[in-house]
């Protein structure tokens, strides 16, 4: 059966089913040396772990997953260690019973199609249980709580299981909120979790005239406690630590392996040509995507002497941006670039028309867009709670010295 999964479906590598545990290792967690060490179960873990990244050097960053270029290459490699650096902090010692948030993305730590206006939230929870969340809006213009549905052993998700957005619970005068969690809540300020919940992924959109997700000094706070009488957890042994760190293997091979051949279906708003754009649509329940927003994306080429110019009209919404990635789904360098715009960003005509344009190097005029120099990459759009139809921005491919000239 086919699953549809909002970062496998935009990205430009396909997808798989996940290896996780000692599939990469031989029986024992070996990897093929002569091996006097004393012998643990996360010993044996550690092995496995080793043998994926490996595996996702070969495989993932090889011709099976489509890369011949060394440029990808190593970006592929700054993905793949990215991607570590996420697992080891969300996986290895997570409890799902007493959980914690951890901020997803930051300037040195991209992927999942990060947004540069955009501060994400993630903690691990187990379904049947019961939380409280206590945050603040903190100026975000939109903050949303998704569940994730899983195995919760740092396997991909299946899908989008349950979602609020703060329009739907009520927010106090100084932007305080609190959300119960669990299987028999109801009312106004709670979500029920259903029993595949395996974890919570927070939102927090803010349009301003820097990139918040570069200001790492900006508070948002985020609380997650059990309500339910539990026992703290247990003291970390050689099985709970064999566990985390396979939780690790789990979601590194996920987001690596896992995506050369899990099947995927291509949603209609990714467009397969460059520099052309297909009308933006809500995802539905696709793993890792916003219920809320209407997404267009496009690869975009240029070459040295050329430029892309986008114009259209955002529509009546909550929040929109557009902003670039590499084809491994991070953003590109938003702490000291411009490679993206959101509409405080974004200078517009009288009749609320843009004009953006997309070039290498900076054109002189209004809304460019910095490529880092980079010829190939990835274009999202975004339009979140939209209201009526959306104009599909349109993309012609001039030569810059038409656009420096003008």
């Amino acid at each position: 059966m086919k699953r549809r999964s909002f970062i496998g479906s935009v990205g430009a590598i396909g997808s798989a089913s996940l290896l996780t545990g000692n599939s990469l290792a031989d029986g024992h967690g070996k990897t093929g040396f002569d091996d006097k060490r004393i012998q643990t179960e996360s010993r044996a873990a550690f092995d496995e772990l080793i043998s994926t990244l490996q595996a996702a050097d070969q495989r993932f960053l090889g011709e099976e997953g489509g890369i011949t270029r060394p440029s990808d290459i190593a970006d592929g490699h700054r993905a793949l260690m990215h991607s570590l650096q996420w697992s080891l902090v969300s996986e290895m010692d997570v409890s799902r019973d007493q959980p914690i948030f951890h901020r997803i993305v930051t300037p040195t730590r991209k992927g999942l199609g990060d947004n540069p206006d955009a501060v994400y939230f993630n903690a691990s929870i187990r379904g049947g249980r019961n939380y409280l969340i206590r945050s603040n809006m903190a100026g975000a213009v939109y903050t949303s709580i998704t569940i994730e549905g899983g195995a919760g052993d740092g396997s991909y998700a299946t899908g989008v299981v349950a979602a609020i957005n703060n329009t739907e619970f009520d927010v106090a005068k100084d932007g305080s909120f609190e959300l119960r969690l669990g299987p028999d809540v109801s009312g106004r300020n709670t979500l029920k979790l259903p029993d595949d919940a395996a974890q919570i992924t927070t939102r927090h959109y803010f349009e301003e005239d820097i990139s918040v997700a570069a200001d790492l000094g900006r508070h948002i706070p985020m609380t997650i406690e059990s309500t339910d009488e539990l026992p703290p957890p247990p003291t970390p042994d050689d099985a709970s630590i064999a566990a985390g760190i396979r939780r690790v293997t789990a979601q590194v091979a996920g987001r690596t392996l896992g995506m050369i051949e899990r099947e995927q279906e291509s949603p209609t708003w990714v467009s397969r040509i460059p520099n052309q754009f297909m009308p933006p649509e809500k995802p539905g329940n696709m793993a890792f995507s916003a219920v809320d927003n209407a997404y267009s994306m496009a690869p975009y080429y240029l070459a040295d002497d050329e430029a892309l110019i986008m114009t259209g009209r955002f529509p009546k919404c909550v929040f929109a941006n557009v902003a670039l990635w590499n084809r491994f789904l991070q953003s590109y360098d938003y702490a000291n670039r411009q490679i993206s715009l959101n509409r405080v960003q974004t200078k517009t005509d009288a009749n609320g028309n843009f004009r953006m344009v997309i070039a290498h190097q900076n054109p002189g005029v209004p809304n460019w867009i910095d490529t880092e120099g980079r010829n190939s990459g990835m274009v999202y759009w975004r339009f979140l709670l939209p209201e009526g139809d959306i104009v599909t921005p349109k993309a012609e491919v001039v030569k810059f010295s038409a656009i420096a000239a003008s």
